[in-house]
């Protein structure tokens, strides 16, 4: 990930999360986040697969898979400042007459991502540092279904039979083939998913989440 900051001596961001329901955590599971440094962390791996939690909710369970990321320019969505999207009110119809889309249906990408923003489903609730007390920064989102509705689509996953150049991304098809191959295979909630938030003043690069569905 090119734009992903990494605090000194580090260079490896683990997400690590208990799969089980936590009643104590809006009924989700609990994660952790983990700057390593790679040399380290390679040196005291062990060899062969993770361990497998002899009881856990399969909804929380990623499959294996990859990463391919692509970059996109996103905006606040239901958090624009305050005022602010009632004076923009008619710019907005406007371009849902033009486009056919609403800004707030394209501001922000609803898929796991490093930066940007997060796709809000309920309210905004973002966090603050408990140590400075300013507003902590998205650092990344884990979203609740990966092929879901709404999904922003790269070139090379959308259905070849579609017209790539005049369908925008966001109201493209998936090739129902590689949908079938991609995504974690998680189920987070209904749409929202899980949202990291870190403070980089402070020292130790405090973080929390949240979680929306």
């Amino acid at each position: 990930m090119p734009d992903l900051v990494f605090p000194a001596g580090t260079d490896l961001l683990q997400i690590l999360w208990c799969p089980l329901v936590h009643e104590d955590d809006q009924d989700t599971a609990k994660p952790r986040l983990h700057w390593r440094s790679t040399a380290l962390t390679a040196a005291d791996a062990a060899e062969g697969q993770p361990p497998r939690p002899h009881t856990a909710d399969e909804d929380f369970l990623p499959r294996p898979c990859t990463v391919s990321p692509t970059p996109a320019v996103e905006y606040p969505n239901w958090d624009l400042p305050d005022g602010l999207s009632e004076r923009l009110g008619e710019r907005f119809e406007a371009l849902q007459e033009e486009r056919g889309f609403d800004y707030f249906e394209v501001a922000t990408t609803q898929q796991s991502k490093v930066g940007g923003y997060p796709s809000w489903t309920q309210p905004p609730n973002w966090p603050d540092c408990a140590g400075c007390g300013t507003r902590m920064e998205h650092l990344l989102s884990v979203t609740a279904t990966e092929a879901g509705m709404g999904r922003w689509l790269p070139l090379d996953e959308r259905n070849p039979s579609q017209d790539q150049v005049a369908t925008p991304s966001w109201r493209a098809e998936a090739d129902p083939a590689a949908l079938e191959a991609f995504g974690h295979h998680m189920d987070l909630g209904d749409l929202g998913g899980m949202y990291f938030f870190v403070c980089r003043t402070c020292r130790d690069t405090p973080y929390t989440h949240r979680y929306d569905c």
